[in-house]
């Protein structure tokens, strides 16, 4: 644990910057519509109940942070976790919300 307590200030708000995009409740349903194989716009569209035009700018700020990847495949682009970290971040927070909390056990 002690390398995560030395990163520098410029990664400090580097990741700060990616908690707050993820902390939409909108661009983390798209998170979640792409952790499992990549997916064209549309079908990011359909999983979440968004238009086309509202995910495809959320898609764009998702890949400057480095959060979501996109491949072309013919004429579509297609989008998934950038890597396994987000994917392994994403699934263990997933499981914590689902956990019992204290008082519920």
């Amino acid at each position: 644990m002690p390398a995560v307590l030395s990163i520098a200030p410029a990664q400090i708000a580097e990741l700060a910057e990616m908690f707050r995009i993820m902390g939409d409740p909108s661009r983390l349903s798209i998170i979640l519509a792409c952790l499992d194989a990549p997916i064209p716009v549309s079908e990011v569209a359909a999983r979440t109940g968004l238009s086309a035009n509202l995910v495809s700018h959320h898609l764009r700020l998702l890949r400057a942070a480095r959060i979501l990847r996109a491949e072309r495949r013919g004429k579509q682009i297609f989008y998934a976790a950038a890597d396994q970290h987000i994917r392994v971040t994403i699934a263990d927070m997933v499981a914590h919300v689902a956990e019992p909390s204290d008082g519920e056990a």
